[in-house]
């Protein structure tokens, strides 16, 4: 492939290391839709790295050790990555190359989704899907840093240690036990206030049955099944007698000065798109470096592979035999 090259507002990063992401089974088996460009392509979404260039107005990253999203999210399992300033952070000096790369895109969302999404307060009670995963593993971390109570959901009983360790105050093995019965067990009947779910499918419906009053479902992802992403969530008799809040969640900055025209712009397949802007995102990372400084939060590595193992990895991801974030060396 050629090399990149970086445009305005663009940085080029000669990358140390990546992380995986679940969209990128859904991207080899052809069936992820918002990210889909033409083949061939390379995969992956975010790396860290040295900034080695950059494109008109970004010059002063030139040198930084950053993370960052890759342009249209693709491409980022490569030497040379081309990505925007507003989804590149500087690389939290206190973690190595692979801790970095296992931190941005997990505790974005999970912030996202908790705080500026789901106004998440102290002792509130969350639910929160695939605990022991990239996403879930962060979220269970911030959600229990915020003082909530967390019920987190496993797919296997050998990873409730590491969820409880994670600041878990119960567990629950989905494939094996009823969440919602157990989530209603929990709240003596009253529901749970939030409901954080990467997972989709079968489980959105599980989740909005054991969501209480004023309650805020989060819309995370479709790691069950991406084919979710297109089907109706919940019909409308359901919400009005529910009383609950259905919330979407997306992690995409864009400069503020186009995040307004964005929606005329930009081929999204929904009828609006709306993501959240840098300056959110500055406001989240100064957030989560405060926990991180506090001990209170750490990524979670799950595996370490080296580039040659990539297609491998990505088997363990589909296979769900993972935990944490799988990091690709170079």
């Amino acid at each position: 492939m050629p090399d990149e090259r970086p445009g305005p507002g663009e940085i080029l990063v000669r990358a140390s290391a990546s992380a995986l992401n679940f969209n990128e089974v859904d991207g080899c088996h052809g069936r992820y839709l918002t990210i889909d460009p033409p083949l061939p392509y390379t995969l992956g979404m975010e790396c860290v790295g040295e900034v080695v260039a950059a494109g008109a107005g970004a010059e002063s990253w030139v040198g930084k050790r950053v993370t960052a999203s890759s342009r249209g999210a693709v491409g980022a399992h490569a030497e040379l990555v081309a990505a925007s300033t507003a989804m590149s952070f500087e690389a939290p000096a206190q973690l190595d190359d692979g801790q970095a790369a296992a931190f941005f895109y997990p505790f974005h969302l999970a912030y996202l989704g908790l705080h500026e999404r789901g106004r998440l307060a102290p002792g509130e009670t969350v639910l929160i899907h695939a605990g022991a995963g990239g996403v879930g593993s962060a979220a269970v971390q911030l959600a229990a840093a915020a003082g909530a109570r967390v019920i987190a959901t496993v797919g296997r009983d050998d990873k409730r240690s590491l969820v409880e360790e994670l600041g878990a105050d119960l567990t629950v093995n989905y494939r094996t036990d009823d969440f919602v019965q157990v989530a209603l067990e929990a709240t003596s009947g009253r529901g749970v206030d939030v409901c954080f779910d990467g997972v989709g499918g079968s489980t959105t419906a599980g989740s909005l049955r054991c969501l209480g009053r004023g309650g805020r479902y989060l819309c995370v992802g479709f790691a069950a099944g991406i084919e979710a992403e297109e089907q109706s969530l919940i019909s409308g008799r359901a919400l009005c007698f529910g009383n609950f809040d259905m919330v979407g969640v997306i992690l995409a900055y864009v400069d503020s000065a186009i995040a307004a025209h964005l929606t005329e712009h930009v081929a999204v397949p929904v009828p609006r798109f709306n993501p959240p802007t840098d300056a959110i995102g500055r406001r989240v990372q100064d957030s989560l470096l405060e926990l991180l400084d506090q001990g209170r939060i750490r990524p979670v590595v799950g595996a370490t592979v080296p580039f040659e193992d990539l297609p491998r990895a990505l088997e363990d991801m589909e296979a769900r035999r993972t935990v944490g974030r799988t990091v690709v060396t170079r």
